[in-house]
């Protein structure tokens, strides 16, 4: 069966979509960009910023959902820039010290609000 995730600790959906699903196992974020909790955008940060902003995201959505940043299985990072890649990689490191998830890096063509970096997961329940 399928849950619905929302939390205050991360900025609310602003569309059509829901902050993450889940089954009785699995969690699956939606995209988390530098936009804090309060709805401020971080657009004009750098993207070490921006990439802390939005792991900070995926970390509350996924406890919301009985997940945590150490049962993430999958994290894709996109980015409208992949130059920024090593930038984007220190800040990430940092969240991963021990066993990190899979992942997957995209250079997009834009990303919404002017993001510089969007980052989903999948992580396990419980």
């Amino acid at each position: 069966m399928k849950e619905t995730i929302s939390t205050d600790d991360a900025p609310a959906a602003v569309g059509a979509y829901s902050q993450a699903t889940a089954t009785d196992d699995l969690v699956f974020t939606a995209g988390q960009i530098a936009l804090t909790p309060d709805g401020e955008m971080l657009d004009d940060a750098s993207i070490a910023e921006q990439t802390e902003r939005a792991l900070e995201n995926v970390r509350a959505v996924l406890e919301a959902a009985g997940a945590s940043m150490e049962s993430a299985l999958k994290l894709t990072v996109f980015l409208d820039d992949i130059d920024d890649f090593e930038e984007m990689n220190e800040v990430y490191g940092s969240f991963f010290e021990a066993a990190p998830p899979a992942r997957s890096a995209i250079e997009v063509g834009s990303l919404p609000k002017g993001a510089g970096v969007e980052i989903e997961a999948v992580a396990v329940r419980g």
